[in-house]
């Protein structure tokens, strides 16, 4: 990037400056009360993100049967809402005062409330009550979170029982605000596809507006799959629902616990996977998407409440960082790290209207000086092309390559029409938000054609514009 003319930055928007976007943050596990939201609000709003995915926290709300305090709610949901940020809410987990075993487990983590009649109703009056103090403010509730996955239904996976779950759970909801909109699955692994065809067979999928689903993958193509996987189940078994992906990120650090723990992960490799991985879901035309997480907190999906130890595992997905305390929760000054800043650049610059288009670019390879060798082909980027109503343009591109051994950068060239593409050429590197002007030696005119030679290409996602689509 050092050959190029740097001439500025991508602008930040607050997420109140933004009209509407289908980019989301992860705000959850304050059911288990593990940071002070306070000190995080700031960062959710000058993030631009305009979804936040909340978890409802039974058990931190009915702490007495038919008693419930959702003050602790309310501050998160008024919040989310005075920024301009869309809070939706995933109804879950257990609570000890209906049944007793969720005493064991942290969060009482994993324990449906299905097996007693108590606990059916004990459940179905906590959902009602939620929401009907939260109708005009929530308008979107996800019923349970990765069903599908041992440690959130902890007595034996049945999708048979999570549909009858749904279903109940679904017709009370509707009672209470019949506008609300029901997303269900929230499935942790697109592997298990006998849990999927067995839940789609109950016709589950009639009582949902929307499919949610995780997608902890290292590759772009297991990404991209996992959309298509749940874009199958709507076109099969409901067309009218919406797909969304409810929840993915990757750490910052080696360390961390969690979904792709072990990995050689580094802040570095964490903006380039947010960028890679929210990217493919906009191109796929997802409904939102939401990245886990705002903070690093403890993962506390297996914590036994008589063993502290057994919860403090960290896992360091947030954008923001922080401190943790002898008993996990997150402390000290939160700090953004480099995805925050990659996050920042991604929703101001697709954010408002905008669509997935086809550009009239082809690919060519030449002589490049920069790599002693030849271009890499073009054909062979991950890239996709978008348009805005004020007649701007831009592609988005970058090698897919094995984002945990590699990293990468070389260089592509390529052509187009003056008369397709008008406008001035920038390219805007979206994970430190510069923004370029190509050299003159990079930008050649042919007749009527436009040649951009020797054009940087990385591992991480470069944004080439013809004209006004950064603003």
């Amino acid at each position: 990037m050092e050959r190029l003319i740097k001439i500025g930055e991508i602008k930040p928007k607050k997420s109140c400056e933004i009209a509407h976007s289908r980019i989301g943050l992860g705000f959850e596990k304050l059911d288990r009360n593990i940071f002070d939201p306070n000190k995080a609000y700031p960062f959710v709003g000058e993030s631009g993100v305009k979804w936040a995915r909340l978890q409802s926290g039974w058990m931190r709300t009915e702490k007495e049967k038919g008693v419930y305090d959702f003050a602790w709610l309310d501050d998160i949901v008024d919040h989310m809402i005075a920024m301009g940020v869309e809070p939706w809410l995933c109804l879950c987990y257990g609570n000890p005062v209906y049944t007793p075993v969720a005493a064991q487990y942290f969060g009482a983590v994993g324990c449906p409330p299905i097996a007693t009649e108590e606990e059916k109703i004990g459940w179905a009056n906590y959902v009602k009550a939620t929401v009907t103090h939260f109708k005009g403010r929530v308008h979107c509730y996800e019923i349970w979170n990765e069903p599908d996955c041992a440690y959130s239904w902890k007595h034996g996976n049945s999708a048979e029982e999570y549909a009858a779950f749904t279903m109940f759970t679904a017709k009370i909801c509707r009672e209470a605000d019949p506008d609300c909109k029901l997303f269900g699955f929230a499935l942790g692994n697109k592997k298990r596809e006998a849990y999927r065809n067995a839940l789609c067979a109950t016709g589950v999928c009639k009582v949902l507006d929307g499919i949610t689903y995780h997608a902890y993958h290292t590759d772009d193509a297991s990404i991209d799959e996992a959309f298509h996987v749940y874009d199958d189940v709507r076109k099969n078994f409901n067309p009218s629902l919406k797909v969304i992906q409810g929840e993915s990120g990757t750490q910052s650090s080696g360390n961390g616990s969690g979904a792709l723990k072990g990995g050689a992960w580094t802040q570095l490799k964490q903006s380039k996977y947010l960028l890679r991985h929210l990217l493919i879901d906009l191109a796929n035309g997802v409904e939102f998407t939401s990245y886990f997480s705002c903070m690093d907190m403890v993962e506390a999906l297996n914590g036994l409440t008589s063993n502290v130890k057994s919860y403090l595992d960290y896992g360091y997905f947030g954008v923001i960082g922080a401190d943790f305390d002898e008993e996990g929760h997150s402390t000290g000054e939160y700090t953004p790290k480099p995805s925050f800043r990659a996050l920042q650049s991604l929703t101001s610059v697709f954010c408002n209207d905008y669509e997935r288009c086809e550009l009239p670019i082809v690919g060519t390879v030449e002589r490049s000086v920069r790599v002693i060798g030849m271009d890499d082909d073009f054909a062979l980027t991950r890239h996709y092309g978008f348009a805005k109503p004020n007649g701007s343009y831009a592609l988005c591109y970058w090698m897919s390559k094995n984002i945990l051994t590699e990293t990468y950068e070389s260089t592509v060239s390529l052509r187009f029409k003056k008369t397709d593409l008008p406008g001035d050429i920038r390219l805007a590197d979206l994970r430190t938000g510069d923004i370029y002007k190509l050299t003159a030696n990079m930008v050649c005119e042919d007749g009527e054609y436009i040649h951009l030679v020797n054009i940087p290409v990385t591992d991480s996602p470069l944004l080439l514009t013809f004209g006004d689509f950064i603003f």
